[in-house]
């Protein structure tokens, strides 16, 4: 049963249990942490006292109905590196980023119980799920990762393991607003490339200065995933991004505490 302070910790999605997923998106409610961070901070590597950190992921894990041991952790770097995880991974970098799964931004499991994590403040978390194939994958996707193909890196990894686009379910959780997003023309060429020969969708970069855009990371991702196989009817979004107040978010303030993507197969 969920109770009232997990509905202030957690975001799910609805649809999630009917693809054989649980997924859900921390808030920044309900924690320990004070100052910037306040208050859910689940990040270790911002400048938060460690023991409230971890204090913080325990009670998002309770949330969640798993054990703060049976979650895995990556060192994000930014990347497309994709890294396959199970029981032997559980605890990875849970309370150290010391051994957190290194240099990955893309975890995928075939394994009933592990739950994943990535950590965001701006960039766009997602999962990925093959409800038939039985395998999740979740990814932190910043415009590096995005443009550097970290859609299709995770569903060829899903693909090692039976998943196929066509088939999967897609949740974007959260990223930066829009309006708040301006990038230089160097960053959308780099999402044009990711996607070329096709032209980007109008929606991902509107001009707002000389050379400089305003970019949506969610319909970056979303165009993706559509052009990858994935049907657009099963892409869910969060319908909020990191200016609502729930979120941490790094373009409005620095320092400041990390969010989470958290999802686990269900029995």
């Amino acid at each position: 049963m969920t109770t009232g302070e997990d509905h202030q910790l957690l975001r799910p999605w609805p649809e999630g249990p009917g693809v054989g997923v649980s997924v859900v998106i921390t808030t920044r409610h309900g924690g320990v942490s004070d100052g910037p961070y306040d208050s859910l901070n689940l990040g270790l590597q911002v400048g938060d006292d460690p023991i409230r950190v971890a204090t913080n992921r325990e009670r998002a894990a309770r949330a969640f109905g798993v054990p703060l041991d049976q979650t895995v952790f990556a060192q994000q770097v930014h990347g497309a590196r994709a890294a396959a995880v199970g029981p032997a991974e559980h605890g990875l970098g849970t309370r150290s980023m010391d051994d957190a799964v290194p240099s990955t931004d893309i975890l995928v499991t075939t394994a009933v119980g592990t739950t994943l994590v990535m950590l965001v403040a701006d960039c766009v978390p997602l999962a990925l799920v093959d409800p038939e194939a039985r395998v999740l994958a979740v990814v932190h996707a910043g415009w590096r990762g995005t443009a550097a193909g970290a859609i299709t890196r995770a569903l060829g990894e899903m693909g090692r393991h039976g998943g196929r686009p066509d088939r999967t379910t897609a949740f974007l959780g959260p990223g930066v607003h829009p309006d708040r997003y301006q990038v230089s023309d160097e960053v959308r060429l780099a999402l044009a490339r990711a996607v070329a020969p096709r032209p980007l969708d109008p929606g991902v970069a509107r001009p707002d200065a000389p050379d400089h855009w305003l970019v949506d990371l969610v319909a970056a991702n979303r165009q993706q995933l559509i052009h990858a196989g994935v049907d657009p009817e099963c892409i869910f979004d969060s319908g909020t991004t990191t200016a609502d107040g729930d979120h941490f978010s790094d373009r409005a303030t620095r320092p400041c505490g990390r969010f989470a993507l958290m999802a686990r197969l269900l029995p």
